[in-house]
């Protein structure tokens, strides 16, 4: 058994959602990441897409049975005082494959070992182990505090747990905004359209993570919106529409919700090379990356194609282009588990 002690933490983190090049959809989700010895634990697993069980839209009494287990104060789910660590983001059913561990008490310290990617009742962990990770030691005053500041006597989620995340649209009624935002919710985003956001109460204001401008809003209009924004002390990202493609408004959307802090960042930046030829992918922990095109035809007809799926190490990538996916006007999408970046292609 280990006797190094590690720091046990939590940190609020976004399961990226979307609607992906070959039309699927991918679920939004908010929660909360075990943060251990100052680093996200889902960041040294580079091509798991999950979440943890500290998830946003659970509802309060499930989120604080999940928190029981993990304090040992209720029966662990799976044989052998394993607990779910991360599950699948979108159905969360262990068939899926989950990241399971065995949590116990040793003195008065808890231990997290033999982590095992689990798809049935047994796990094998010497096949599937993950023999790099743990096991972990916490000191139980440090570790019991982090997890019972989730909990509030009337059950209500406590500061710190994240809400579902909500983008108001603002412009005329017009096709792709009824169909952008009937795309947010399908995803999990909470999604609303207005013509004058200037008047709306200020509390009103401060439930929106992003706004969204259509392409009908003009300077002025935006202006008066952000100003409303600000005087209402809300941090909403504003974004204005770069073309009617709903994928790539969804990912515009997701990018302004991203509210992950710069150096627990796994996706750092994607730029295209003026004329179409390369796409510059920064990542700052090995991850898989998947990299799309959108662009209209002469017709002002959407076309998606998907250019790279892989897991690229730490580092700047520079990634070919196909010419025929970046033709007339283009826009370039990079997705990981946990976030999305959107840059046009300069001509």
């Amino acid at each position: 058994m280990t006797s190094e002690y590690v720091t046990f933490g939590l940190a609020p983190a976004m399961r990226a959602g979307g609607v992906l090049a070959d039309g699927a959809y991918q679920t939004h989700r908010d929660f909360l990441d075990f943060v251990v010895d100052g680093r996200p634990l889902l960041a040294r697993l580079a091509d798991l897409d999950a979440v943890s069980p500290l998830a946003a839209d659970i509802g309060p009494s499930a989120l604080a049975e999940q928190v029981r287990r993990l304090l040992l104060e209720a029966e662990a789910p799976l044989e052998g005082s394993r607990c779910v660590i991360y599950g699948c983001p979108e159905c969360e059913g262990l068939e899926c494959g989950a990241v399971t561990a065995v949590i116990e008490r040793d003195g008065p310290d808890v231990v997290w070992r033999d982590f095992v990617w689990q798809t049935g009742d047994t796990p094998d962990v010497e096949r599937d182990g993950y023999h790099g990770i743990g096991p972990y030691r916490f000191r139980g005053e440090q570790y019991r505090a982090a997890l019972k500041r989730l909990l509030t006597a009337d059950g209500a989620p406590a500061p710190g747990v994240p809400t579902g995340p909500r983008a108001l649209l603002i412009g005329q009624r017009a096709a792709v905004l009824a169909k952008l935002a009937a795309a947010l919710r399908t995803i999990g985003i909470g999604a609303e359209i207005t013509l004058d956001a200037v008047r709306a109460h200020a509390d009103e204001l401060r439930k929106y993570g992003a706004v969204v401008f259509g392409r009908t809003v003009g300077p002025g209009e935006r202006d008066a919106v952000r100003d409303a924004f600000a005087a209402a002390r809300s941090d909403a990202v504003c974004v204005t529409a770069l073309a009617p493609i709903v994928p790539l408004l969804v990912a515009q959307v997701e990018q302004a919700l991203d509210r992950t802090p710069h150096d627990r960042r796994r996706l750092l930046g994607l730029t295209a090379v003026a004329g179409g030829a390369e796409a510059v992918v920064e990542v700052a922990s090995a991850c898989r990356v998947r990299l799309a095109a959108h662009r209209l035809d002469r017709l002002s007809r959407p076309h998606a194609h998907e250019l790279f799926d892989t897991v690229l190490a730490p580092g700047t990538h520079r990634l070919p282009l196909d010419p025929r996916a970046v033709r007339g006007r283009s826009f370039l999408t990079a997705r990981t588990s946990d976030a999305v970046r959107v840059t046009p292609v300069e001509r």
